[in-house]
């Protein structure tokens, strides 16, 4: 039984993740090269909404959670968890670059009967195709002397019914020993454990988990337009549709999927693909569908002032994060509309509870003091993320028109007048 553990990248994966074995009584080492993350760690501080500071600070307190960017500790583990990003190069191709260094630094303290297990999603093959080399060259036997195994991350930022350690656990060594000794890992943490018959299924596993969430709610947008130009409300549709109690399952539109999963993980499987002489249209089409949401949303908001466009116009963006209750900006459609508004000559800001500050083209941004008087002060307030924290009551009082991306307004009411994108409202 593993004891001790290294966690390679304290993000949303590997912090929860450090701290859950933590919780077990692990000796728990987390590397991170990210100094600033460091140092809130060691003060006890957080910097994701979905963990609290007394968590951090209990772990450190009691010495079952070490952090440091020095991967020399690795070295008095038994198992080692990679969970570094694995994002799209801006070409869409992989970018392994941060894998790769991780599994550099990490085959240079690989010690005998060690697990190394890699979380982050990839394409089929990465497992054996870069884990198993690097350790080989150490001279390693792999399933005798050390063992390698993928397990595919599958949380859910902001989800309060499903955590960590109630969902399911994939898990699949390279060889049946790798598997044996992966399994028993996680389930010191994991209610469940689902073991497959190999890596590559696995990665597979996870890419279609992503890719059926990518295509399906790429399709409700679609649908959404198609709505929008039938003069039908798309979220009526939805609830109607899914009184059915069997063959449909409800996926909702918005201004495009963002966070570093579900918009990246199929392009992952697409490059994958290609390099098989094989492709899937299916992908294709999502990603234009889901890439020109920001642009129909902006199409609809210049339609609200046929002569002059949103030129000059004050516009509020509410919400920046990616989806509710997160402070994640990864890939967030907000960010393309705040872009595109600007583009067409409109004045943009924006108000998150979760964002205090971000970057855009180099300059930081704060999130405005949401009150009557900038309310006032707005030709439109662009719901863009449905965070339940959205004073929806203040802004539908004051600001005189709200475009509403998700629904957040239903049943609601104001002085405001609400569009809402697949709601098939005039613009006139």
């Amino acid at each position: 039984m593993h004891h001790s553990i290294s966690i390679i990248g304290l993000g949303y994966v590997g912090l929860p993740l450090a701290l859950a074995f933590a919780k077990r009584h692990f000796k728990v080492v987390g590397i991170d090269l990210d100094s600033d993350k460091l140092a809130m760690l060691r003060q006890g501080t957080s910097y994701l909404t979905d963990v609290p500071d007394c968590m951090i600070e209990k772990a450190i307190t009691e010495e079952e959670l070490f952090v440091t960017d020095d991967y020399r500790y690795i070295a008095s583990t038994s198992a080692v968890i990679v969970c570094v990003p694995t994002p799209l190069a801006p070409d869409g191709i992989p970018d392994l670059s941060c894998l790769h260094q991780a599994t550099a630094r990490i085959g240079r303290f690989v010690t005998e009967g060690m697990l190394v297990v890699l979380e982050s999603s990839t394409y089929p093959g990465t497992t054996r195709e870069v884990f198993m080399p690097m350790l080989e060259q150490q001279g390693f036997v792999v399933g005798r002397d050390v063992y390698a195994a993928y397990s595919p991350e599958r949380i859910d930022p902001g989800n309060r019914q499903y955590g960590l350690e109630n969902v399911p656990k994939i898990v699949s060594g390279l060889t049946e020993s790798c598997t044996r000794r992966a399994a028993e890992l996680y389930a010191a943490v994991f209610q469940h454990i689902v073991t497959v018959s190999s890596t590559e299924t696995a990665e597979m596993a996870k890419l279609l988990e992503n890719t059926y969430r990518f295509i399906n709610i790429s399709f409700i947008n679609e649908f959404a337009i198609l709505c929008d130009a039938m003069q039908i409300n798309v979220w009526e549709v939805i609830d109607a549709a899914r009184t059915k109690p069997y063959g449909f399952s409800a996926f909702y539109p918005g201004p495009g999927v963002g966070g570093h999963c579900i918009p990246v993980d199929p392009l992952y499987l697409q490059w994958k693909l290609l390099e098989h002489g094989a492709g899937s249209e299916f992908i294709r089409i999502a990603e234009q569908t889901n890439h020109s949401m920001p642009r129909y949303i902006v199409s609809r908001l210049q339609g609200l002032w046929p002569e002059s466009g949103v030129t000059k116009r004050r516009i509020l963006l509410a919400g920046v994060a990616y989806k509710q209750g997160i402070t994640d900006t990864r890939e967030s459609a907000a960010l393309e509309l705040m872009t595109l508004l600007r583009a067409e000559g409109a004045e943009v800001s924006y108000y998150d509870p979760f964002v205090p500050s971000l970057r855009m083209d180099a300059e930081e941004e704060r999130s405005v003091l949401l009150n009557e008087h900038v309310l006032h002060h707005m030709d439109c307030v662009v719901i863009a993320t449905d965070h339940a924290e959205l004073p929806l009551a203040l802004i539908l009082e004051h600001a005189p028109l709200v475009y509403d991306t998700r629904n957040a307004t239903k049943g609601l009411s104001g002085k405001a007048r609400i569009i809402g994108l697949g709601a098939g409202d005039r613009l006139e």
